[in-house]
């Protein structure tokens, strides 16, 4: 079986460079996607036969061990049972679909090959999320799923609705993922060795002795739960998924319709034990798929088009998914996932065939055309709408269009208030900054001279400035160069602040620093050779299209991004691990900062580089002012001749 669980796993990986390798033909891209889903299909559908003649039992294997000190273990772990089994035959027969779909629908599609490697990296980050044996190896899955996410979202970068959505989701995918690092950080303070998926049913065995206090549980049963309803659009982040259908129809399908969508709830199977064992916590899920469900189910009735009512009626069964979990019902819930995941792929795939059928319908028609004369109050049954006043259906309508203004709620609580903590300190004076930084710790360092008071907390005032660096990121605009460099202080205050914690950490901090600094340097030089030519008079705070004009220079920036945000290809990735690891086993407060600096780089990193290498390029809009100028001269011309 181990065999075949690496199989699953790296065969989507040995696709994605097997493509990037290629050259850009369509028919040598379609070939070697077409021979790596079936590879991995047959990898797929041998270990669940193997698994099911094994007696259904559950099997884990420990690949190789990353890195190791006396207090630290970072294993390669994998673990496969009935949940990887039923989510891993979706993967592969969804992924083979598209796969077949794209070859046609993609067709003389100039990202064709760029749409391909995103859709292998994807389906790695999947199988590697399915396949996870602890929560550390599912995060990495995590991460690459959520790259994934944004930049097929932006796939239409020429357009400027794609790319503001896929901020927009990578956003509260980085606000959820607080949830799993936290998470993370807390299942080694609590269970230290026992973290693995298949020990925690065992940790939870006797309910008269929990593996940890009550309140222990229920804050690491928060944190899991705000990630599953982050990544499954499930309440008060229901907003973002609609707006994510702004890529080609096949991404939406393989994601917001059968198998991203559904990771939340992946999550929550996982970590059963944990989260089930409060009664609150079992509420708590309740409420949100319930909350989710009268939502979703209203606003999918006023949306104008196809695949916005898709995407609400899947966040609506994955709501119902959340109520099933909540009452223990995790077998309906796996049968539940493979129904909703299937239909909802079949109806996105479908969904441009069906609007050609209605336009041509309406083409033909000799009389007007309407699909439904009714729509204003379609949002609710006819038997329900008729009972209500007219006030209180127009206030439900008002409602169901504005999506509960659960985007507002969100910016307002979160965003904005970030953004307004950025902009004042980059408003404060440089010498200023300076003087209090230098005063803050010379105080401190004579405070603890005068009492005897221990050195570790200097890391307070550190890390009040790794955040302070990060908000100043996030609060940037027109300087790509001062965001970097803010990003990489907050990165190197949060390994001196360790050193500080504990002095032995020098090594571990040297790991994360050793994929920080390379990834800083490479991004200012790239930056530097992008901007040389940039007019000062333009905003840089707008789209600059550089992935269109100086495709190499944008490659290495995204490169150089992604290590610097801890992306699992960077040691930085390993680092920021360590780094929670350290804070767990000595000062675990310092966890809570270190989370929300990492977040905030990621967010500001990622704007970054949208708004320098995402958009049309000048010329190309030049050229298309001047079609459409052509085209609108022409038609007045024809119309003048006729009125005259």
């Amino acid at each position: 079986m181990n065999g075949l669980m690496l199989a699953s796993l790296l065969l989507p990986l040995l696709g994605f460079w097997l493509v990037f390798l290629s050259p850009n033909n369509e028919k040598k891209i379609a070939t070697i996607s077409y021979m790596c889903s079936h590879a991995m299909g047959i990898a797929i559908v041998s270990l669940i036969v193997l698994w099911a003649n094994n007696g259904f039992v559950s099997h884990e294997f420990e690949w190789f061990t990353l890195y190791t000190t006396d207090d630290y273990h970072f294993p390669i772990l994998l673990y496969f049972d009935r949940i990887s089994a039923v989510y891993l035959g979706c993967v592969w027969a969804i992924f083979s679909i598209i796969v077949k779909y794209c070859r046609y629908y993609l067709h003389r599609e100039a990202g064709y090959k760029r749409f391909f490697l995103t859709i292998f990296s994807f389906v790695f980050g999947l199988n590697l999320v399915v396949l996870s044996g602890s929560i550390d190896i599912l995060f990495a899955g995590w991460e690459i799923v959520g790259m994934s996410s944004f930049l097929l979202i932006a796939f239409y970068r020429h357009r400027v609705q794609p790319v503001r959505n896929s901020l927009r989701a990578y956003t509260v995918y980085r606000f959820c993922d607080i949830g799993l690092l936290l998470g993370s950080w807390m299942s080694h303070l609590l269970f230290h060795e026992s973290q693995h998926f298949s020990q925690l049913a065992n940790l939870f065995n006797h309910n008269s002795f929990p593996p940890a206090g009550y309140g222990s549980l229920l804050l690491l049963s928060t944190l899991i739960i705000i990630g599953a309803s982050g990544k499954s659009a499930q309440f008060p982040f229901c907003f973002w998924l609609p707006r994510a259908m702004e890529g080609p129809t096949p991404s939406s399908a393989i994601f917001y319709g059968a198998l991203s969508v559904h990771l939340g709830v992946f999550l929550l199977l996982r970590t059963d034990p944990i989260w089930s064992y409060h009664y609150l916590t079992r509420f708590i899920v309740f409420m949100i798929g319930l909350l989710t469900v009268v939502i979703a189910t209203l606003s999918e009735k006023t949306q104008s088009n196809i695949k916005g009512q898709i995407a609400y009626a899947s966040i609506t069964q994955v709501g119902f998914m959340f109520i099933e979990l909540s009452l223990g019902l995790d077998t309906l819930v796996l049968v539940h996932f493979m129904g909703n995941a299937f239909l909802r792929c079949y109806q996105l795939l479908v969904s441009p065939s069906i609007v050609a059928h209605l336009l041509r319908v309406e083409g033909s028609a000799d009389t007007d055309f309407y699909i439904n004369s009714e729509a204003k109050f379609s949002f609710l049954p006819e038997s329900i709408r008729n009972t209500l006043p007219e006030v209180l259906q127009n206030t439900l309508y008002v409602f169901s269009l504005q999506e509960g203004n659960l985007e507002l709620l969100v910016r307002a609580l979160i965003w904005e208030p970030l953004k307004r903590m950025g902009v004042m300190i980059n408003n404060t004076k440089p010498w200023l900054k300076a003087l209090y930084a230098l005063a803050g710790v010379m105080i401190i360092l004579l405070a603890f001279e005068g009492i005897g008071v221990d050195r570790k907390y200097l890391s307070i005032p550190i890390s009040i400035g790794m955040v302070f660096a990060s908000l100043s990121a996030f609060g940037q605009k027109n300087n790509p160069v001062g965001v970097w460099n803010a990003i990489t202080l907050s990165s190197i205050l949060a390994g001196i602040a360790v050193m500080f914690l504990n002095p032995l950490a020098k090594l571990d901090v040297a790991i994360f620093l050793s994929g920080i600094i390379p990834a800083w340097l490479l991004g200012v030089v790239v930056l530097f050779k992008l901007l040389k030519n940039q007019d000062p008079t333009e905003s840089l705070f707008t789209y600059q299209a550089m992935a269109e004009t100086q495709p190499k220079l944008s490659l290495l920036l995204f490169l150089s991004f992604l290590c610097l945000v801890g992306f699992p290809i960077s040691p930085a990735f390993l680092g920021e691990d360590l780094l929670l690891s350290h804070a767990s086993s000595h000062d675990p407060w310092f966890a809570l900062p270190i989370t929300i600096a990492f977040i905030i780089n990621g967010i500001s990193g990622a704007r970054v580089f949208q708004r320098l290498c995402m958009g049309r390029p000048t010329e190309l809009c030049t050229e298309y002012g001047q079609v459409i100028a052509n085209k609108t001269k022409q038609s007045f011309k024809k119309t003048e001749t006729r009125v005259f």
